[in-house]
């Protein structure tokens, strides 16, 4: 009986290390179906969802009360799995090169209480190598087990895209990979017990890993061409949206707008690529061009606020500028590298400090991370000047007099509104004569 008919049958568990936006809905959906246990070393996420929290909000309180994983911050539980899911977060350093300290940690904890027949698939984002490389001799070297003998290992790329309730980890078709070929076909069969998309077979655990570091990669130097043009057509006169509509009407158009490019991929992931290129003697061009047309939109954005601000005549000093979102992208309450920061950041170059509000955000992860502390929105009154920077729901429908309860009682021409995601008609505010601007 292979681990796949064991796990089936209930008589083999699957382990969950890292218990994110991406390894905890993994886990819940490995629960409807076999024996999970969901690893976390951080105890404070640990009871969060032993006590049916979902901080998350990937799959809701509701899923987390009636799951049957077993959340614990205890490693020594991970011997009684054979099936191990390694999904913890692979950032970079502030010097922009790839931080595998996570994925490290996570081998030397596993490896201490792996045992004999088991499997480990990683899903963590790194460059070509790394599993083969780096993962596989800490596992052999903490549980003092030989790969293809003792245990095998997989590498199956994570695609969940967070806040997204359409393209969920059920319906988006899997890559998987494994050290030998009887591998793979267990983990491509685990896999389809929660993948309904299916499973796609990768040549080797090295093609996998290049081919998710250069799915965000790709996705990074589209969005670094949009903004690119939103600063050419900008300084033309033109509003970049009217231009985008009009050419997504040809069929083979691709479908991408300028923004702050934040998170814990499309941002990071092309400094993967890059980095594992350059040890290979080959510094990127397209790739890192991009990169730093991204890194330098938030600087954009604020040039552009002190510009609005001069036109409608407010002293720079004395500026009240008020911030709605914070967190990397809409509807999720992750703040992870988020690229709002870089605003706030430039703001106090001019000696401004912004008053934030965001109501989906992780307010204590955002102290934590950036020291900044939150309002509620309702908070934000008498400003000159409000950023409208992430399209959460709940912003979606700010028009006419509901924004005029954020502004000081003064004419329009007065009051500036920086739309970073262009979710507000541009003919109304204009019309309106508020100093409006968008990418």
């Amino acid at each position: 009986m292979n681990l796949y008919q064991k796990l089936v049958e209930g008589d083999a568990k699957v382990s969950l290390i890292g218990l994110g936006y991406v390894g905890m809905p993994i886990a819940v959906a490995f629960a409807k179906k076999v024996p999970v246990i969901g690893y976390d070393l951080n105890t404070e996420k640990i009871n969060q969802y032993i006590n049916g929290e979902d901080p998350t909000k990937e799959v809701g309180d509701k899923a987390i009360q009636e799951t049957t994983v077993e959340f614990t911050d205890d490693a020594a539980r991970l011997s009684e799995a054979s099936f191990h899911i390694v999904a913890v977060p692979t950032p970079i350093t502030e010097d922009k090169v790839p931080n595998l300290k996570p994925v490290i940690s996570a081998s030397k904890t596993l490896g201490k209480h792996l045992t004999k027949g088991s499997i480990v698939v990683y899903e963590s984002t790194v460059y070509p190598g790394v599993t083969e490389d780096i993962c596989i001799p800490i596992l052999e070297e903490e549980s003092g087990l030989k790969l293809g003998e003792d245990f095998n290992v997989g590498y199956s790329p994570e695609r969940i895209n967070p806040g997204d309730k359409v393209h969920t980890l059920e319906n988006i078709v899997k890559v998987v990979s494994a050290n030998n070929e009887e591998t793979l076909d267990i983990v491509a069969k685990v896999y389809e017990l929660v993948v309904d998309a299916g499973v796609y077979h990768a040549e080797s655990i090295r093609v996998a890993e290049a081919a998710k570091v250069i799915e965000n990669s790709q996705r990074d130097i589209n969005i670094a061409f949009m903004n690119e043009l939103s600063i050419i057509f900008n300084k033309m006169g033109i509003d970049t949206q009217a231009v985008l509509n009009a050419a997504g009407t040809k069929w083979n158009f691709l479908n991408f707008s300028p923004g702050l490019v934040g998170g814990h991929c499309i941002g990071v992931d092309p400094y993967y690529l890059t980095y594992k290129a350059e040890q290979e003697g080959y510094h990127s061009q397209i790739i890192l061009a991009g990169r730093r047309i991204n890194d330098d939109m938030g600087k954009y954005v604020v040039e552009n606020t002190i510009k609005q601000l001069i036109q409608a005549n407010i002293p720079i000093q004395d500026a009240k500028v008020g911030i709605l979102g914070f967190t990397f992208k809409e509807n999720t309450p992750d703040t992870r590298n988020t690229r709002i920061i870089d605003i706030v950041d430039e703001l106090a170059e001019y000696n401004i400090t912004p008053m934030i509000a965001d109501p989906v955000a992780d307010a204590k992860e955002a102290e934590e991370e950036y020291g900044l502390t939150f309002h509620s929105v309702n908070d934000l009154t008498d400003l000159d000047a409000l950023i409208i920077a992430v399209n959460h729901d709940e912003f979606i429908e700010l028009q006419g007099k509901t924004l005029d309860l954020f502004f000081k009682d003064t004419a329009n021409e007065h009051k500036v509104i920086i739309d970073v995601k262009g979710i507000l008609d541009r003919q109304a505010m204009e019309q309106a004569n508020y100093n409006y601007w968008r990418l």
